[in-house]
């Protein structure tokens, strides 16, 4: 702000087109990305937003191979249906590391036993329930509270007042929010 006058004239640093570039001299000269780079970049994009580590996707990729039907929408079901993910997609963590914390601290049951591993993969039928305690009840509802207008998806059958939930049907590509291209991963991983 001291060197407002600076931004009136034509030399402004912060109007110029070239920030939108890369720095340097050459910074204009960007390079189309190579086949392996797109489908190395949209596997990277899956693995960020599940936060899984390679081999964790590996195996969820191998499973999946071993599925009959589109290896690439079982593969985004498979990730789709794990705990973590499930906890998160209920509200009643705001992000997937905080269900995380919330299943590792055993405040997460499904059918009645405590889960304290975030990659148990619920099936049809499964029911979530938050442990009996008044501190995990409370968080929980807290949570829930935030975001009144929050809907599930249709896969997912929640009870606000208990909170509760129960896996109704298996997620469908549609159920899947990120803007990926699983052909792509599929690809980059069978290579």
């Amino acid at each position: 702000m001291l060197k407002g006058i600076r931004c009136e004239t034509a030399k402004c640093p912060v109007e110029k087109k070239q920030r939108n570039l890369a720095p340097g001299m050459h910074g204009w000269r960007r390079g189309r990305n190579s086949e392996y780079a797109v489908r190395l970049r949209e596997k990277q994009k899956v693995k960020r937003y599940y936060g899984l580590l390679e081999r964790q996707f590996m195996r969820y990729f191998h499973n999946a191979e071993r599925i009959r039907g589109n290896t690439g929408e079982t593969l985004l079901q498979l990730l789709e249906r794990r705990l973590d993910n499930v906890v998160y997609k209920l509200n009643f963590a705001p992000s997937r590391k905080a269900a995380r914390q919330l299943i590792a601290h055993g405040h997460i049951y499904v059918n009645g036993r405590k889960v304290d591993v975030s990659d148990y993969t619920a099936r049809i039928g499964d029911k979530i329930t938050v442990k009996a305690s008044e501190k995990s009840v409370k968080r929980i509802k807290e949570q829930l509270e935030t975001n009144p207008n929050y809907t599930t998806q249709s896969w997912l059958q929640l009870v606000r007042d208990k909170p509760e939930a129960t896996i109704v049907a298996l997620p469908s590509r549609t159920d899947v929010q990120i803007p990926v291209e699983e052909q792509l991963v599929v690809e980059f991983c069978s290579r």
